[in-house]
């Protein structure tokens, strides 16, 4: 039994924070855009560009203020205005004025206008601080991802990688990301290890998303030394159910049973396997693995824990565990609950084995009369078999039983003889009716005797 994996238990959520400063941001230095993507300054020479005049600042201002009111289109009007008046404006001021424009089509969900808008900041080239440069660039990249506009979104973060001071590992993990939607699952992968490098180069934290994202990657290429590989770090530095269910699963699915069931193992042990699924598969393996016992014993905690269903079907896994364990007196109870929920004809057909090796003799017999009534067994003569053995050693000195039980062989001899291959039973059942036939004779005459 091995878990089945499948590719939408594997899919993963992608998502891009967009991030917009204020108008001033860029001449105030270094934007919190750069510093989450540049862990690290080096000195940058200074760009020198024009300078913002009074009436230009004054202007900015109050479209700020409605803004920060959320008053939009009212600030959207006085930025319209300075732009119909341009000729008044150089090129560091109308950047300014395109970027906050960028910002309010932002806040409307208008992103096709906002781009728009901030490649008009950008295309004022050095007339804008190097600040707002690299901030709109960034902006652009994933403004351009949100839009599917993939290729251009790659465009931007390279001119940004190009111009930042020391990028950190969040431009590669975005770039892996929109290769990803792409489908160039190479060159993701590619950019998702750069940044992951980077990160563990400056001892910083890689996030769970990113492992999660290149694992799914090497999943889609088949790489399944890859996607151990990296599922051994998720379960260490992020154990949850779900990494490791799929550490077994693909154990399972390289047909490395011994790894698949410790993973199992150690997911039971740190309490994931919480759903009646995982327990049953985790069972299922452990028979498979052949120590029934341990099986039985988390199938039992199971249904203490009301993890697991009390149903026919889990009740008989319960009874074949503890049968294949040898534990008789355990494995009986189970099968009995199973039978009263099922008309499987099969769960009796057990049944009537285990009483019959317990000694049982006369629930053996009812047993098997339940298990050809319910039909669908695996071997209707080995029903009149086991049949026909209870009611023969439930009072072997009674004729009458002896004559009961060679009914059950020869009803046996016939089924068998219906199926031309099914010798074996054949021979076995008239092997019984000749022994009982010499046994009623004998008891016959030493009845006369006395």
């Amino acid at each position: 039994m091995k878990p089945l994996i499948t590719r939408s238990c594997l899919a993963i959520g992608l998502a891009v924070m967009i991030v917009a400063t204020g108008p001033f941001s860029a001449e105030m230095g270094v934007t919190g855009v750069q510093l989450a993507a540049a862990e690290k300054e080096k000195p940058q020479k200074t760009r020198r560009v024009p300078t913002m005049s009074e009436q230009t600042y004054k202007k900015l201002s109050q479209a700020q203020e409605f803004m920060d009111l959320k008053e939009y289109r009212s600030a959207m009007n006085v930025l319209d205005i300075m732009l119909q008046r341009s000729r008044r404006l150089n090129g560091n001021e109308i950047g300014q004025v395109n970027n906050m424009r960028g910002f309010v089509y932002f806040s409307e969900e208008k992103y096709e206008k906002a781009i728009e808008a901030y490649e008009l900041v950008v295309g004022q080239g050095e007339d804008i601080p190097e600040g707002l440069e690299t901030t709109t660039l960034y902006t652009l990249a994933q403004l351009s991802f949100v839009t599917e506009r993939y290729r251009d979104a790659l465009r931007y973060m390279e001119t940004w990688i190009s111009k930042a001071n020391n990028p950190g590992a969040d431009p590669h993990i975005f770039m892996g990301q929109v290769y990803y939607q792409m489908k160039d699952y190479t060159a993701a992968i590619k950019q998702i290890e750069k940044g992951i490098g980077i990160a563990q180069e400056r001892s910083l934290t890689v996030k769970e998303n990113w492992w999660g994202l290149l694992n799914y990657l090497y999943f889609e290429k088949e790489n399944w030394d890859k996607v151990l590989e990296i599922l051994e770090i998720l379960v260490h530095d992020f154990p949850k159910r779900e990494y490791w269910i799929r550490l077994a699963g693909i154990h399972g699915q390289e047909g490395h049973e011994k790894e698949q069931v410790n993973a199992m193992q150690a997911a039971y042990t740190a309490g994931f396997l919480d759903r009646e699924r995982d327990l049953i598969n985790f069972a299922g393996l452990l028979m498979q693995e052949q120590v029934p016992f341990r099986a039985a014993v988390v199938l039992e905690k199971g249904f203490e824990d009301d993890q697991i269903e009390r149903s026919a079907k889990n009740l008989q896994s319960l009874g074949q565990a503890w049968q294949l364990a040898q534990e008789t007196d355990n494995a009986i109870p189970a099968f009995e609950e199973a039978a009263g929920l099922s008309d499987d004809g099969r769960i009796f057909e057990r049944l009537a084995q285990l009483y019959l090796d317990d000694d049982q003799f006369e629930p053996c017999v009812e047993a098997s009369d339940g298990a050809l009534d319910k039909g669908g067994l695996r071997s209707i003569p080995q029903a009149h078999i086991v049949k026909g053995m209870c009611q023969y050693n439930a009072a072997q000195s009674k004729i009458s039983n002896l004559n009961r039980a060679r009914k059950s062989f020869v009803s046996c001899r016939n089924e068998a003889r219906k199926d031309e291959d099914d010798d074996n039973n054949q021979r076995i059942c008239q092997q019984w009716i000749t022994y009982l036939d010499r046994e009623s004779a004998r008891l016959t005459q030493l009845q006369a005797s006395l």
